[in-house]
């Protein structure tokens, strides 16, 4: 089924590219960046690829855009190392190997871009900005991040001391254990997997369902999931997740890192604020963004889901086109 995902980004204009790391990506109008006209680089989740930005692209007008498979993930190859940042570092190497490869070089010599980020996707945005002391994300300058339906992965694991949380969100310990996830995984078939978790965590608004659903996307992404190389790279980013991530984070903390950079959160109203004890607002608040006057909130409520840019495109495009404006005014 990948055929479906490379089609359909090709007849929304976009441009594949495979770098030189084997990383799989999709791109448009790189040309055209600049310090007012930043890239934006699309970073997908779990259980997915970067299908799940299929809706959001037509709603993007003349916005250049790098939509990749993360490494592991899609028909991206997988990474030496599964921490966030090394994942996050392959991706804008990828990008990097796109623009070098283009006829015409982009009018800057070190484009902005934001970081768009969903799920693991957002996590890999957050660390690329935090946790980059050591590792340069040049020739690129991140000016904002907008991270779509998480909450810190500290705070992740924090709540988790109850049996409703652990209930809830059991795949985070479960996935960590990449041995005997990836062998129960394969037998319960990959595919049926990924299906499972996604109706698991979708919402309840009907149309939200049909968008969701559209353009074959579940044959799509349970298609990825029965291939063992991608459900064991992505075991092995939830095992990322549970110990060089954590490190990461408490590190970040520790050192008085934070987010500097104007963070939009869009999230699920009916889905995310359950793993928070406070505001979403609040919980990205100190120690992970010491600034509260750079987050904004756009929360999208009406049943839908935790899969906000196929569920409700309209309003994730709204969202992130009315911050982005703001980024440039």
């Amino acid at each position: 089924m990948a055929h479906i995902q490379d089609q359909k980004f090709a007849d929304l204009g976009l441009r594949k590219e495979i770098s030189d790391g084997k990383v799989v990506s999709y791109h448009r109008g790189l040309q055209a960046a600049g310090s007012g006209n930043p890239i934006l680089v699309l970073l997908h989740g779990y259980p997915q690829s970067a299908y799940i930005w299929r809706l959001l692209v037509p709603l993007l007008p003349d916005k250049p855009l790098f939509i990749s498979d993360l490494p592991g993930y899609g028909n991206s190859a997988p990474a030496d190392q599964h921490d966030k940042l090394n994942i996050g570092v392959h991706v804008l190497k990828a990008l990097a190997d796109a623009i070098n490869n283009l006829e015409m070089s982009p009018a800057v010599s070190n484009p902005s871009i934001v970081l768009v980020g969903h799920d693991r996707g957002a996590r890999v945005a957050e660390a690329l900005h935090v946790f980059n002391k050591t590792v340069s994300t040049m020739p690129f300058q991140i000016v904002g991040l907008a991270l779509l339906d998480i909450v810190p992965t500290l705070y992740q694991w924090q709540i988790g001391d109850n049996a409703a949380a652990q209930t809830g969100y059991f795949h985070w310990s479960f996935l960590a254990n990449v041995p005997i996830a990836k062998r129960m995984i394969t037998a319960y078939g990959g595919g049926k997997w990924a299906i499972d978790m996604i109706t698991r965590w979708r919402g309840s608004n009907e149309e939200g369902l049909k968008k969701l659903q559209s353009g074959d996307a579940l044959k799509v992404y349970s298609s990825f999931f029965d291939q063992e190389s991608v459900i064991e790279a992505s075991c092995r980013d939830y095992e990322a997740g549970a110990t060089t991530d954590m490190d990461a984070q408490a590190k970040a903390i520790d050192d008085g890192q934070c987010i500097t950079l104007p963070l939009l959160l869009i999230y699920s109203q009916d889905f995310l604020p359950k793993r928070a004890r406070k505001p979403i607002e609040d919980v990205w608040g100190p120690p992970y963004c010491n600034n509260r006057k750079l987050i904004t909130s756009s929360p999208i409520g009406n049943g839908i889901g935790h899969f906000v840019a196929e569920e409700a495109p309209e309003s994730t495009a709204e969202a992130l086109l009315n911050w982005l404006r703001s980024l440039s005014a």
